[in-house]
């Protein structure tokens, strides 16, 4: 979990929704940093009444106002002018004066920061006085986006999970910045954006000309052309459109376009674009080496198939019992594997939607464990994207555990239902797994239990997870 996600969970009472704008706005902000030439830090309210910073970021383009780092410092409401302010009467407040740290002027800026009808935070955008000097062309474009870009984060229209995923990858405003008004036309451009469109074959001057049905005319591939130019002119009627990568004169270059609609009223928009052609060419690469790894995966999964083959054909020539369900269950906790390195062979990133998976896994449990539909397994809440080192363990422990319920929750010939819930919050995974069957024997205890299943769980869940394992009786049975 990142430090976030830990400090808004041990400090404040905000709903998850509260907590993914904020991950949305930190997301951003590195933008909003540049642009304003300032420091921006996060605070939020605490539980104990006070101010909280929980995030801290830096520009690009200036120079820092603080040296240390900021996160993890607390003040007291009553003393923080102008948070205070942007808080109470939610609205923009700047101090009047600049204040001093240490022996650096610096002038504060409060910002609310809106999630619907609430603030939930509030934004300090201080900016290091020292260094100040007349503005050029470029410091006062930046300066203006910046000021709406702020607006809408005081009215709760920037960011959005509209907006692009990975917009914490670029392009940045030192990338290249284009500025266009509400009719698409180009008024300011950065010299590095003026060089990236040099690359692309613009020989004269971008500025004063359309941007879309330029940057259309330029592409080799015309469907291409044609898509940035409508994410162009969405961008300019307030939609949040993604990110594109076009290719033109041996050049690629990555296009993000940000609506400015600060008041609701349609200002153009903020068009960022890089020149990625040698990481374009790096990443050809790499896309060989994702291809091996994602092949050794379905290698794996293939001969884990196999291992499970050969386990079931043993379990069939065995006359013994208890060597059929030992057979048995291998065959289930191989299988179990082989599920995850299937997902993993179909995955780019190494990550696992655990609920696919868990929903792929349940139904060949029942078959395996002959329980005919007698028993049936209801998720509530969702387990969400794990890493591929997460997502073995887990799924080795929830059929361990729904094995359990299967075999002796209820008996054959007896029919019940077992609840899978699963609470993912900002800071731990929960996941109860219930049912209401014969219950747990007495004098049962789960640290001195010989069973290999409780052993493999209670191993995977100490080492593998680092969480905790409790079994216990139901209230009303099971």
């Amino acid at each position: 979990m990142s430090i976030l996600s830990d400090l808004l969970a041990e400090n404040t009472t905000l709903e998850p929704a509260g907590v993914d704008h904020l991950q949305w706005l930190v997301t951003e902000w590195q933008l909003l940093a540049d642009l304003s030439f300032a420091d921006l830090l996060l605070w939020v309210p605490t539980t104990r009444g006070d101010l909280l910073c929980v995030a801290q970021v830096r520009p690009t383009t200036g120079p820092t106002t603080y040296q240390e780092d900021q996160v993890g410092r607390r003040q007291p409401v009553d003393a923080a002018f102008p948070l205070a302010v942007a808080l109470r009467e939610r609205r923009i407040c700047r101090e009047a004066d600049p204040d001093w740290d240490g022996d650096l002027p610096v002038r504060r800026e409060g910002i609310p920061v809106r999630k619907g009808d609430q603030v939930i935070a509030v934004l300090s955008r201080d900016t290091n006085l020292a260094a100040a000097r007349s503005p050029s062309a470029l410091e006062l474009a930046y300066l203006q986006a910046a000021g709406e870009l702020c607006q809408m984060v005081a009215e709760g229209t920037f960011p959005t999970a509209a907006d692009d995923p990975e917009a914490h990858v670029g392009p940045r405003a030192g990338d290249g910045l284009l500025r266009v008004d509400a009719t698409g036309v180009v008024v300011y451009a950065s010299p590095n954006a003026l060089s990236a469109y040099r690359r692309l074959g613009v020989a004269g001057d971008v500025r004063g000309t359309e941007l879309g049905p330029l940057t259309r005319s330029l592409a080799t591939d015309p469907f291409d052309g044609e898509e940035v130019a409508n994410r162009i002119r969405a961008a300019v009627a307030g939609q949040r459109p993604e990110r594109m990568e076009i290719d033109a004169g041996g050049a690629t270059v990555l296009v993000r376009a940000l609506p400015l609609r600060p008041g609701g009223a349609a200002r153009g928009a903020l068009v960022l674009i890089r020149d990625v052609t040698e990481v374009r060419r790096r990443d050809r690469q790499l896309m060989t080496k994702d291809a091996t790894i994602r092949e050794i995966h379905h290698r794996v999964k293939n001969n884990l198939q196999t291992v499970a083959a050969l386990l079931r054909l043993q379990s069939r020539r065995t006359s013994h019992d208890s060597a059929r369900d030992a057979l048995t269950e291998s065959v289930r906790r191989v299988t179990s594997i082989a599920m995850v390195h299937e997902t993993l062979a179909q995955s780019v990133d190494e990550r696992v939607n655990l609920d696919e998976l868990v929903d792929r896994v349940v139904p060949m449990m029942g078959d395996l464990a002959g329980t005919d539909g007698r028993v049936t397994v209801r998720r509530e809440g969702d387990f969400g994207v794990v890493s591929a080192d997460r997502a073995t363990a887990l799924v080795l422990v929830l059929t361990e555990l729904l094995q359990n319920a299967f075999e002796h929750a209820y008996p054959a010939p007896e029919r019940g239902e077992v609840v899978l819930h699963v609470d993912r919050g900002a800071k731990w995974l929960d996941v109860l797994i219930s049912d209401t069957g014969k219950g747990l024997p007495r004098g049962f205890s789960l640290e001195r239990t010989e069973r290999l299943g409780l052993q493999i769980v209670r191993t995977l869940v100490d080492s593998e997870l680092r969480g905790s394992l409790s079994l216990r009786r139901r209230e009303r049975g099971g």
